[in-house]
């Protein structure tokens, strides 16, 4: 599914606590205030023609393992979505060290396994706002820097904007949720939103999997040779439904698991280690 937001549609979701830390500027400060009115100018000189450009696929899944195994589907003349292609494997990477419960997770644990009679679901999503920088201001450095920090801002609110609509009406696994703009940036909806390069997903070659699951050239995004995102102003990551899945840090990654996850990858260790961000 395609959605396009407008600024407007997206501007109360913005997360302005990253904004003025990507500035390294404190938001109740004379300089902070000012760096916030010129950003509300730039959004409404962005308004007539800029738009975040989201897509994300609702799509039946299972655990096998380390890995959740996707199924892509695909509408029929009846209308209903059928299975299409072999599934997808998305391998993931387990904690090595026990947390403080004692448990070594992985997102794979938050997929119900096939053996499961209730079948379960996963949402795959990317968000961008395609704008070049350069280009719009090859001049003027303050207002490129402005631009960009704006444009990952927004990216990061259309996703949010998005997966409110995901939990509400999509996948409307919670059609009652009612937060505040100030609840949702404290994560207190049901389920996760792992990124791609998040603690708990730090292997950005995950990309290229999203990329044949969703098309992401559908919303203008293209992937670099060592899988970022282009423009830059791009998220992508899973929808994860369960009440108990929580954001977890993978930390470092052993070598009898690295041989393990270049397999499962079909990579050599040497390749994969060249996109896990946080061995």
């Amino acid at each position: 599914m395609r959605k396009d937001y407008r600024i407007s549609d997206v501007a109360a979701y913005i997360n302005w606590v990253y904004f003025f830390h990507a500035w390294s500027v404190p938001q109740q400060s004379d300089e902070g205030q000012r760096l916030y009115a010129e950003a509300q100018q730039m959004l409404k000189h962005l308004q007539p023609y800029l738009k975040v450009k989201c897509v994300v696929e609702i799509l039946p899944a299972y655990s096998d393992g380390d890995d959740i195994v996707v199924q892509r589907t695909r509408p029929c003349e009846c209308g209903q979505a059928h299975p299409f292609g072999d599934p997808i494997r998305l391998p993931m990477l387990r904690q090595q060290t026990p947390d403080k419960d004692g448990n070594c997770l992985c997102l794979s644990d938050f997929i119900r396994p096939k053996s499961v009679i209730k079948q379960d679901k996963i949402g795959i999503f990317a968000s961008s706002t395609a704008i070049d920088v350069n280009k719009t201001y090859p001049n003027d450095d303050f207002n490129g820097m402005l631009l960009q920090t704006l444009a990952d801002r927004l990216a990061e609110a259309g996703t949010e904007r998005l997966h409110q609509e995901v939990r509400r009406t999509i996948w409307g696994y919670a059609p009652q949720e009612d937060l505040t703009i100030s609840e949702l940036h404290q994560e207190k909806f049901q389920g996760i939103r792992p990124a791609v390069g998040y603690p708990c997903l730090p292997d950005i070659s995950i990309n290229y999997l999203i990329d044949e699951i969703l098309g992401l050239k559908s919303i203008g995004v293209t992937l670099t040779t060592s899988a970022m995102m282009r423009p830059h102003a791009s998220v992508s990551g899973l929808m994860i439904s369960l009440p108990q899945a929580r954001y977890f840090s993978v930390g470092n990654v052993d070598e009898t698991q690295l041989r393990d996850y270049a397999q499962r990858r079909h990579m050599t260790v040497e390749e994969i280690n060249k996109y896990i961000q946080c061995c």
